[in-house]
């Protein structure tokens, strides 16, 4: 979104023909033909931030076209010096200075069917996610809410889970280089309480 490139569709049809499993797809998505196109290519879901805060109304004009289920608001919240969150657009650098606990209510509102909130603080520190972040979003909405942010070692997640209330945890670079498998990590989950599908 930053550069004001669109989502690269060519790439969404090559993934959609060699993984069997729902994927989401965001980045430079601003019409509901964006969403349309996407979809049409095998994603399962859509992914939109920057778009979503310019013009809400693309959350509920996606959400009554094509139902809530694929509509995912993504949310880049970062922490102010009186306690709560901002929330960005651009990739995380330009700041709305709109709280984000009220914008995931609204988003709710408007039709979104999950959450992808990824705490700008955390992010790439794998000391774990914004806890007190994701609790507040989590106790704020109904829908889905999805950790991301901080990842740093199995007991994370299952903090995620238990303390901030997430409905999923998203993790990037542990999985790219190996540190965690994903099924040690869904076994570690299962045997602490959580429900995963193995």
């Amino acid at each position: 979104t930053s550069d004001d490139r669109n989502t690269t569709v060519d790439l969404v049809r090559k993934v959609a023909k060699e993984v069997f499993i729902p994927f989401t797809v965001g980045g430079g998505i601003r019409t509901i033909d964006d969403f349309k196109v996407l979809l049409r290519e095998g994603a399962d879901k859509i992914s939109v931030n920057s778009a979503a805060i310019l013009n809400p109304q693309l959350i509920s004009d996606a959400a009554d076209k094509l139902g809530s289920q694929c509509v995912v608001v993504a949310i880049d919240a970062k922490r102010n010096s009186d306690g709560h969150w901002s929330i960005y657009k651009n990739g995380g650098r330009v700041d709305m200075h709109m709280d984000a606990v009220e914008w995931a209510m609204k988003a709710e509102k408007l039709g979104a069917g999950e959450i992808l909130l990824t705490s700008m603080d955390e992010d790439g520190q794998k000391k774990g996610y914004d806890i007190a972040l994701t609790k507040a979003i989590s106790d704020s909405v109904s829908i889905p809410v999805i950790a991301s942010g901080g990842a740093g070692c199995m007991e994370d997640f299952l903090h995620a889970f238990k303390e901030g209330g997430a409905d999923a945890a998203l993790a990037a670079s542990l999985f790219h280089f190996n540190e965690i498998s994903i099924k040690e990590l869904k076994d570690y989950l299962r045997e602490n309480g959580i429900s995963v599908r193995l």
